[in-house]
């Protein structure tokens, strides 16, 4: 149907109160910047008021009731005196029956309603209409003394340019759902093509009937059985666009999280979630699987906090998106970018015990990737993943042709600490013929990480020296191994030796692996119990 009004915005009349006198109240300044932005994004002026609300014992006016039957959406601002006002209340009520009256509250899976937070509100308290939306939060928390900042330029410059941010997202949204409404026949198509690909995502998807559960060791936990297939992404106007999953994560990274939202808006994907997603388990797994059955990759940025666990289930909500996002992945055609931020410091032992699995987690290999690095770093290499093709290149199973009897090369992995003990080791393993490539310790991040990467896409064999660096740490090094062909190698996974030097302890003694070969030098370079490895380096890989 056609609106008189684009948008109507309901507040408390407290929340305009000027901070500063001479100046315009919060919501004026909103009200003002969704007109001048949406207005910019839509092409022309839209239709956005808001009731002045001079007083606040003035009867709810019949024309108000009229009006709100005949604006397309609702801009809620929610506060503590939001939620104390009869006046606001009813405005949501009268709104969200007549859109109801109209065909329902949601276009093509999109709400009519979007909540603006001002200030932070517990969730229970909040009228139950707008719980399950994802909050527009004008307000930033201090993680060190747990203060509430308004988005204000009051508040200095860095709270000026975040409410812009912030307001820009909001304006794009708007603009988004507008267009939709004016497209009816194609919002339908769409809409229509969205319920059929649930239903079948749902079909294909039992739910099991209790939480995936938590692994008590570095080995993974285990996963749900769902069956995930790729769904095609539907944008709001019919055409398909490719969707984007970025999981939700802790408070600690929130920013972080909304700027990659940002960027991968504005490239023109879909990012999912789109709504809040839902406490209890079942229904959150439900949610996830099927946003993620729609997506092509996923990002989860890893905190310092412990998040949530769903009513019903053992998993933190960041651990229970991983579990069903590598399930996801062993569908085929879908990638998963994890990310801790550099020097990340978690006190909460829960915490604690969910990175130590991810680092160590075995299944974080092809196709998927763990970064330890500035938040900088991971928006290059997200942009990296979404252009690169996603067809695994051609993997040459032929034995390492050493041209011109050209010496293989080596690649020695060692932890820095170990950086004295490295001379006889490549003494003695270049007197066998083998070209020996030293590990670099100094310098600049990025350049070593590059030059890291490098010598696992071209090497013939790596040989890691398990000594002051601990088994998280060898680990680690094993799973970089094997996402080599992600960094550009087209040969077959080469051969790897692990020798165990001091200092000798138990845990490395009781070292075991399928991956590479386990073999001794407690007393310092040895050839001998290296001779099969080296046999294998010289024939190719293969003995």
């Amino acid at each position: 149907m056609q609106f008189e009004g684009d948008a109507f915005i309901s507040y408390a009349h407290l929340d305009n109160v000027e901070l500063v006198e001479g100046r315009k109240g919060w919501v004026a300044n909103l009200h003002r910047a969704l007109e001048v932005r949406v207005g910019q994004l839509l092409g022309k002026s839209p239709h956005i008021w808001r009731d002045p609300k001079l007083s606040g014992n003035d009867l709810f006016a019949d024309t108000l009731l009229e009006k709100l039957k005949q604006v397309a959406l609702l801009v809620t601002v929610v506060s503590p005196r939001y939620l104390k006002s009869e006046w606001t209340i009813r405005e949501l009520n009268e709104f969200w029956h007549a859109a109801e009256d109209q065909g329902g509250i949601q276009v093509n899976n999109k709400a009519r309603v979007f909540k603006v937070l001002k200030t932070p509100v517990p969730l229970d308290r909040t009228p139950p209409e707008l719980r399950a939306l994802i909050g527009y939060e004008f307000f930033k928390v201090d993680p060190e003394t747990g203060k509430v900042r308004e988005l204000d330029e009051v508040f200095g410059h860095d709270a000026h340019r975040d409410f812009w941010l912030k307001l820009d997202d909001l304006a794009h949204d708007i603009v988004e759902l507008l267009e939709t409404i004016e497209n009816p026949e194609q919002a339908a198509a769409a809409a229509q093509a969205a319920a059929v690909m649930a239903a079948d995502a749902a079909a294909k998807s039992p739910l099991p009937a209790g939480a995936p559960p938590a692994s008590a060791s570095p080995a993974p936990a285990a996963a749900p059985q769902l069956s995930l297939q790729p769904q095609p992404s539907i944008g709001l106007a019919g055409s398909k666009k490719e969707a984007v999953y970025l999981a939700e994560t802790t408070s600690d990274l929130r920013d972080q999280r909304e700027a990659i939202r940002r960027d991968l808006q504005q490239q023109g994907y879909t990012v999912l979630p789109d709504r809040t997603i839902p406490h209890v388990f079942e229904e959150a797994a439900a949610a996830i699987v099927e946003d993620l059955g729609r997506s092509r990759m996923s990002i989860h940025p890893i905190g310092r906090n412990f998040s949530m666990v769903p009513e019903g289930g053992t998993q933190s909500m960041v651990e229970m998106q991983h579990e069903l996002a590598t399930l996801r992945a062993s569908q085929g055609s879908f990638a998963r970018l994890l990310w801790l931020p550099s020097g990340i410091k978690v006190d909460d032992e829960r915490q604690q015990k969910v990175v130590e699995r991810l680092r160590m987690d075995p299944r974080i290999h092809e196709n998927a990737d763990l970064l330890e690095t500035f938040f900088e770093d991971l928006r290059t290499t997200m942009q990296d993943w979404l252009k690169k093709d996603r067809t695994p290149a051609a993997v040459s199973t032929a034995p390492a042709e050493l041209a011109g009897g050209a010496a293989p090369r080596l690649y020695l992995v060692a932890e820095q600490r170990d950086g004295a003990l490295l001379g006889p080791w490549l003494d003695g393993l270049f007197a066998e013929h083998l070209e020996v490539i030293q590990p670099i310790f100094e310098g600049d991040e990025a350049e070593i990480r590059e030059y890291h990467e490098e010598n696992l896409a071209h090497c013939d064999g790596v040989l890691i020296l398990y000594g002051a660096g601990n088994e998280l740490w060898l680990r680690r090094k094993l799973r970089e191994i094997q996402k080599a062909a992600g960094y550009g190698r087209t040969k077959p996974q080469p051969p790897i030796a692990i020798c165990l030097v001091g200092p000798r302890t138990p845990e490395k003694e009781r070292f075991r692996t399928h991956e590479a070969s386990v073999v001794p030098g407690w007393d310092g370079f040895v050839l001998e119990p290296l001779g099969l490895f080296i046999a294998q380096l010289k024939a190719g890989g293969s003995v």
